[in-house]
């Protein structure tokens, strides 16, 4: 494997760069945080990440939960009224306090409650801190009986413990994305997206995907109809995650830290992050490019239909939910921080980027820690080469670190949400480098922007900007994921 193959990885955050460059203009959340008392700390979102993981872990299930104020850059911490000690301590540590009814245990015995009674294809539900409830979605295929039965268990659970809205489209898992990975199973070509570059428990080179990718497929490579080069090692989906842990069949394979901005620049990732409702957080994928939005839940869970079972559910749980757009071709790609944080790993959603929807991801922190993995190469990263703050000037808007983004980015090619003309072109489509490129990069004010009709070009789609450059990334695929 050629040593710039260990870019491969990378290209997941290849955006980071843009993210830098967009991020004066990205949109922050307003919410506001009600009844807080103290003085609050100003804090950066990955100060208030470690702050509430401070606090989770000091005071427990005395705190309601946590989100993170953006517009006030505030940490607010939820108090069932009338515990005066806790909002004390967490006054006194520099979160702003909110007090409000439910306590966590009442949430999660909510969501239990949901589990056993409205485990339907096409839901899903998450504390939400902000509300204070559960927050319980139903897309555009659940109806009749199973929106009653739905509908019917949230009434139960009373107005102010949960809610449920719509969503427009159908939650599915994103197959293909960023700069492809490929296997050739029965049926066709299968296609997914490196999340990012890690050491594996035994110190050999590896990368982290999707979970339903190496459930799909055993042995991957970097291109539609190559050698194979990497081989999964451990896989979990559905259940607790949705992750796969794949070794380079070439021990002395490089798998730097970095991710590849498009342009010839190169990013650092620097560390594995825990998301923060209300934090803003970027997602890159070669269908739809870089996109920003918030994180709007943790410990979500969602129930994907079977693709295997016509009548069966693949549940999902422990998900980060967002309102960062995606569409298919998205499937594997990276979440992360303006300050270089690999936050999670693309799993699925609906809806898309012209009418929005809700995303859901593996947290990296989550799929490290059961794996054994450990971000970076040991040394074999970027070194010294510029951060997303360096290179867009963007100030203390630190890289995406050394945690390898995803460069392979590509989501598994699944029928028909993975045509060739769908994603990148009938050709050569997504280049390991120029999906972050160009008008993606060099766009100005709209971090939602793509490359106007870059998309899905024809040929080998190779030009600057193009989300589909040259390479082999989205040639058609067949396969189901």
């Amino acid at each position: 494997m050629p040593k710039r193959k260990a870019a491969i990885a990378v290209g997941g955050v290849a955006a980071l760069g843009a993210a830098a460059l967009l991020l004066p203009n990205a949109n922050a959340s307003q919410d506001k945080a009600s009844g807080t008392a103290g003085t609050a700390r100003t804090l950066k979102a990955a100060d208030a990440s470690d702050l509430a993981a401070q606090l989770q872990k000091a005071l427990g299930d005395a705190l309601a939960g946590s989100y993170y104020d953006s517009s006030k850059q505030q940490l607010v911490v939820n108090v069932v009224s009338g515990d005066k000690n806790v909002i004390v301590q967490a006054e006194k540590a520099g979160a702003a306090v909110r007090q409000v009814d439910n306590s966590t245990a009442e949430l999660e015995s909510a969501a239990r409650t949901l589990k056993s009674r409205a485990t339907v294809p096409g839901t899903a539900w998450a504390i939400d801190p902000r509300t204070n409830k559960v927050v319980v979605t139903a897309d555009s295929t659940v109806t009749g009986a199973k929106w009653d039965r739905v509908q019917s268990t949230v009434r139960g659970l009373g107005s102010g413990m949960a809610t449920l809205k719509r969503s427009a489209g159908a939650f599915k898992t994103f197959v293909s994305g960023g700069d492809a990975i490929f296997s050739q199973v029965q049926g066709g070509n299968v296609r997914c997206s490196l999340g990012f570059n890690v050491t594996a428990s035994d110190g050999s080179p590896a990368f982290l995907t999707a979970g339903h990718c190496g459930v799909a497929a055993k042995q991957w490579s970097d291109s539609q109809n190559g050698q194979p080069i990497a081989t999964v090692d451990q896989a979990t989906f559905p259940g607790e995650g949705d992750f796969s842990l794949v070794k380079y069949d070439d021990p002395n394979t490089q798998a730097p830290s970095e991710v590849n901005a498009g342009n010839g620049q190169t990013v650092q990732i620097n560390q594995a992050a825990d998301a923060t409702v209300g934090q803003t957080v970027f997602r890159m994928g070669s269908t739809t490019g870089l996109h920003n939005g918030q994180v709007t839940g943790l410990d979500a869970t969602v129930n994907f239909q079977s693709e295997t079972d016509p009548n069966g559910v693949d549940t999902v749980t422990g998900l980060i939910q967002t309102n960062v757009c995606a569409e298919a071709g998205d499937s594997g790609g990276s979440l992360f921080t303006q300050d270089g944080g690999a936050v999670g790993l693309t799993s699925g959603g609906s809806g898309d980027c012209t009418s929005g929807g809700e995303t859901f991801f593996q947290p990296v922190t989550a799929a490290l820690q059961a794996t054994g993995a450990t971000l970076g190469d040991g040394g074999n990263g970027a070194g010294g080469q510029a951060g997303a703050g360096d290179q867009a000037g963007a100030g203390d808007q630190a890289g995406a670190g050394d945690q390898s983004g995803a460069g392979d980015q590509a989501g598994a090619g699944a029928g028909d949400e993975a045509g060739a003309g769908d994603q990148a072109g009938a050709g050569d489509g997504s280049g390991t480098g120029d999906q972050a490129g160009g008008d993606q990069i060099g766009g100005g004010a709209d971090p939602s922007a793509t490359a106007g009709g870059d998309q899905s070009g024809t040929g080998e789609g190779a030009g600057a900007g193009d989300e589909s450059g040259a390479g082999d990334g989205s040639s058609s695929a067949t396969g189901s994921h």
